[in-house]
């Protein structure tokens, strides 16, 4: 590009956005002053997918973007972050004025932090910065930009926060899962932007949905209107950049990004439907979907690329994201990594019974099926992981962490179907759907546990997390996605309380009240399982959680709708346990 310095660097000043300075105190951002044509990008750009932050720590925070070319290009688009403890200093860059014998002694003195990085085509024009050397407990204000030929392109800002390094009164979390796009609109993430007192957004899984629109949801999105692109499967890695890039044009999703720090572990469907370490139910190398090991891997770059995560430790494989946090010495934040790195393979009562079983053969069918799903060899975790669990809930407890706090993917309390056909009236068998309505009738009164692909599953897993959380004397929260179904859960180990589990409901995707429009149906799972104190399987929304040194509460939010823009939102019920004496209460409803 021909382009004179002079040039390059009013577009730096006078464009708002990129002056090559560093921070307040004056130190070098770690580039020349000269030959700045090598910090201008060759072609158009925008922004069209948001900016996000996410992993936050006491001392550094992950900053992620996407630069859109307006034409391929196979140089580097040269990006600048920008991030700052004062939102006025972005208008201060945009007023100074450039001295063109000494263009930097104009800006030295705004509190900016600029840092170069680049992007290309080889990682899908993704940015992802890991911001060091930050103050603890600070809310700072970041954007992009881009320098062009025709001006500087800046990023929207955005506001995130770092955790305490000590002490910590108060932590709030929204806490989600399981959007899809064609079932409705993000108005969750849109109630959730608008509010105010949110500290950081924890994601649970299921960020985006696998499924061409022949699949799942597809009938809803194409009478909305919101299709999947690709409107095939997503099986390559294009495929998975494509639909990660569909999602994050939703202007809701990225005002919520926009908030608040995010943390982030995928479930399933970021990859494929019930996925394992070694293959997934909706993998299928007989339709031409190849080998699993590299579709998964694909769906893991892909993912590190588009999300605001921290990459996994060196020596570790790329799909161990499992990582933790410390929020002061409030809570130590676990994320959990339950689908593609320790988990034995699917056992599912769908491919053991069907309504066409015979109802004789049932019974021992199950308790083949049981022998089988209390192995003491199957994982949820993997063994590294659960070492690395449980010497993390116990250096948390010794470092004097009030709350040990678990993001799950999926449900951690025992469950078992109510015996249906004992429970419900004539008018509510009547109201049950054929074929797997029927499965269920038939299977309930068995008062096993029926989804296999929580930790139900995993009985010996769970049984070694809850012996680590009790050797360590974790306060164990656990917060958990998947289900699109409510839960208030009290995890018991016999006669024991280990910890608590809040569920949280989805974002669009349908819960068991869609197929089972049994109003009861939340009432009777309570009474049906000793873990289970609150139960709702209608509707969407997400779960306020809030921590102090004296309590854990949940608040259960919904919206009135996905299926139009407006919509109110309104909080249902509140859960909370105490610390008395040291231990954990049992739940409580306080609203």
């Amino acid at each position: 590009m021909d382009i004179s310095r002079r040039r390059a660097l009013g577009l730096i000043g006078l464009g708002g956005g990129v002056g090559l300075t560093s921070c307040a105190s004056g130190a070098s951002s770690g580039f020349s002053r000269s030959d700045l044509e090598r910090y201008i990008s060759t072609v158009p750009v925008s922004f069209d997918h948001g900016v996000a932050s996410g992993d936050a720590m006491a001392d550094r925070i992950i900053f992620w973007t996407r630069v859109t070319p307006a034409e391929p290009t196979t140089t580097p688009i040269p990006v600048f972050v920008q991030y700052s403890k004062r939102l006025e200093a972005f208008d201060e860059l945009a007023e100074a004025r450039i001295d063109m014998n000494d263009p930097f002694a104009s800006t030295q003195n705004i509190d900016i932090v600029q840092d170069l990085t680049s992007t290309s085509a080889s990682r899908d024009y993704t940015v992802k910065v890991d911001a060091t050397g930050l103050e603890p407990d600070t809310v700072y204000f970041y954007r992009f930009a881009v320098m062009t030929g025709t001006g500087v392109v800046n990023s929207p800002i955005a506001r995130t926060r770092t955790m305490p390094a000590t002490g910590g009164d108060q932590l709030r979390a929204a806490v989600v899962s399981c959007s899809n796009w064609p079932f409705g609109y993000f108005n969750v993430y849109k109630a959730i932007a608008e509010r105010d007192d949110v500290d950081a957004v924890i994601h649970l899984g299921d960020y985006f949905y696998e499924y061409g629109i022949d699949g799942y949801g597809g009938t809803a999105g194409e009478a909305l209107g919101r299709r999947h692109d690709p409107v095939t499967e997503i099986v390559t890695l294009e495929d998975y950049r494509t639909r990660h890039a569909q999602y994050k044009t939703d202007v809701d999703l990225q005002a919520a990004h926009a908030i608040a720090p995010w943390f982030c572990t995928w479930d399933d469907h970021e990859s494929t439907n019930n996925s394992y370490r070694s293959g997934a139910q909706n993998h299928n190398p007989e339709n031409n979907e190849g080998d699993w090991t590299e579709r998964k891997q694909r769906a893991v770059q892909a993912y590190l690329e588009w999300m605001p995560v921290r990459d996994p430790e060196p020596g570790r494989a790329r799909e161990a994201i499992y990582r933790k946090t410390d929020f002061g010495d409030l809570a130590t934040i676990f994320m959990l990594e339950s689908r593609l790195t320790g988990r034995s393979d699917e056992i599912s009562w769908f491919n053991e019974i069907s309504a066409n079983t015979p109802p004789a053969e049932v019974p021992g069918i199950a308790a083949d099926v049981m022998n089988r799903v209390s192995d003491p060899s199957r994982t949820m975790l993997g063994g590294l992981q659960e070492t690395w669990l449980a010497d993390g809930m116990k250096a948390s407890v010794e470092g004097g962490k009030t709350w040990q706090l678990l993001a799950n993917q999926v449900i951690l309390a025992t469950v078992k179907l109510p015996n249906l056909p004992v429970v419900l009236t004539p008018e509510e068998i009547a109201a049950m759907p054929a074929g797997y309505g029927q499965m269920l009738m038939g299977f309930s009164p068995l008062g096993l546990p029926f989804n296999l692909d929580a930790w139900d599953g995993f009985p010996a897993a769970r049984q070694r997390l809850y012996d680590a959380a009790q050797a360590a004397g974790a306060n164990l929260i656990t917060i958990t996605g998947d289900t699109h179904t409510a839960w208030a859960n009290e995890l018991n180990d016999g006669d024991d309380m280990v910890g608590v589990e809040f569920g949280c409901t989805s974002v669009t995707s349908p819960g068991m009240g869609s197929s089972f429009p049994i109003e009861r149906l939340g009432e009777l799972y309570a009474d049906a399982n000793e873990d289970v104190v609150w139960y709702d399987p209608f509707g969407h929304g997400f779960t306020l959680l809030t921590l102090t040194p004296e309590r854990a509460v949940a608040d259960y939010y919904k919206v009135s709708t996905i299926r139009e823009r407006e919509f109110t939102t309104d909080k249902v019920i509140s859960f909370e346990t105490v610390l008395e004496d040291g231990e954990m209460s049992t739940l409580r409803q306080i609203s």
